[in-house]
């Protein structure tokens, strides 16, 4: 049987994959920072578009917020 997801599953759990790495990456302090922010920017961007499709405003919103600190996070460890 072949699973199906829409757009907005692929979205979320993209976003909460590639949170969970990152989160892994900053805190085992391994020195993969950059990545670990990378990846940080890349989840706010696609849990942000998952909540523009589902129109989850607050977490849309949160998500900006996120997006900056990927951004910050890149930009210092560069």
């Amino acid at each position: 049987m072949i699973v199906t997801m829409n757009k907005a599953k692929v979205f979320e759990w993209t976003g909460v994959v590639t949170a969970i790495v990152y989160s892994l990456l900053v805190a085992s302090n391994i020195g993969a920072e950059f990545l670990g922010f990378s990846l940080l920017f890349i989840s706010a961007i696609s849990i942000g578009i998952w909540a523009y499709l589902g129109k989850h405003r607050g977490i849309l919103f949160l998500q900006f917020f996120y997006a900056t600190a990927g951004i910050i996070g890149m930009i210092r460890w560069f």
